[in-house]
């Protein structure tokens, strides 16, 4: 069973759609990547699921059941704005919003220390919220919405403001998180953290799902445009081979080919190691980031 099933929903507003028919499943310890520029409809749909706003048509389920006070007790989310208060002790705001969830004050107190031991600032427990950098505001409304052990979490541009050292103490912290059994819905602009977090994904365009299914399958249906290839030298004349539609020149060396179509990898192969020895190639297949461009069209802010 899949810890939560969204089937077929839709909201309007009035006569705008927001999201227009939208499915998808999540399994029990899977990191699923939800996608879509500016009014796309993911906000909407987060706050379906969070049950702030109820579907026009389409039903939710958790563990196979409705939304309820059951439900609401296992789900977390951090949003992409900050919404801690900044003149309370993040103490009592995260102590409090766990017993909102239904945790004894003993047992989030516990939660809270090993959480604070955990990010490395034991020493946030008793500060106030505006005395922390943004980046460690980030930590604690992370905390904030993991302090009760939800099952389903919802993560909306879960590393904005971070730093690179605390972008990667986050990440393997959600994938610990999955590896114990959360179902985790992520959304963000970063490409390259949903292909390394993500197993399945929606990319939602004008609040409609128009690309769905798992990274690796997705990838197979877009075409491999690049060649990549390096040598301790200069290699000539790669502009002449067949099927070849651009080169570029990369700083740090080698080059960046762009083809017609995968074939001409053999000849651009070929040709280099003509001139000499190579210490690189590979035939690239298209990033997400290419993949929902080509989907979703460049301009669509």
């Amino acid at each position: 069973m899949s810890s939560l099933k969204v089937n077929r929903i839709i909201k309007n507003y009035g006569d705008k759609t927001a999201v227009n028919g939208l499915s998808f499943e999540v399994s029990e310890g899977e990191i699923y990547g939800l996608l879509g520029a500016n009014g796309a409809g993911k906000t909407t749909t987060m706050r379906m699921v969070l049950g702030l706003i109820l579907p026009d048509e389409g039903d939710i389920r958790y563990l196979g059941k409705p939304y309820g006070q059951e439900q609401l007790r296992m789900l977390g989310y951090l949003p992409e704005e900050r919404g801690m208060y900044p003149k309370i002790k993040v103490s009592d705001q995260i102590i409090y919003l766990a017993q909102l969830r239904g945790m004894s004050r003993k047992d989030a107190e516990q939660n809270l220390k090993r959480w604070l031991e955990k990010f490395q600032v034991p020493e946030y427990y008793n500060k106030k919220v505006e005395e922390l950098s943004k980046g460690n505001q980030q930590k604690i409304q992370f905390i904030a919405a993991v302090i009760h052990n939800p099952k389903i979490l919802i993560l909306d541009e879960a590393f904005s403001g971070l730093d690179p050292v605390n972008v990667e103490l986050l990440k393997t912290t959600v994938k610990e998180l999955r590896d114990a059994g959360t179902s985790i819905v992520f959304s963000t602009h970063r490409m390259e953290h949903v292909e390394e977090l993500c197993r399945n994904i929606t990319i939602m365009h004008k609040s409609n799902p128009v690309l769905q299914g798992s990274i690796k399958d997705i990838k197979k249906k877009f075409p491999q445009e690049r060649v990549v290839v390096a040598s301790d030298g200069d290699i000539t004349g790669l502009e002449s081979v067949a099927g070849v539609n651009g080169v570029f020149r990369h700083e740090h060396g080698g080059y960046e080919l762009k083809v017609s179509a995968p074939e001409a990898g053999q000849r651009i192969l070929q040709h280099a190691l003509s001139q000499g020895p190579i210490t690189r190639f590979e035939i690239m297949e298209p990033t997400l980031n290419e993949i929902f461009i080509k989907t979703v069209g460049e301009n669509h802010e």
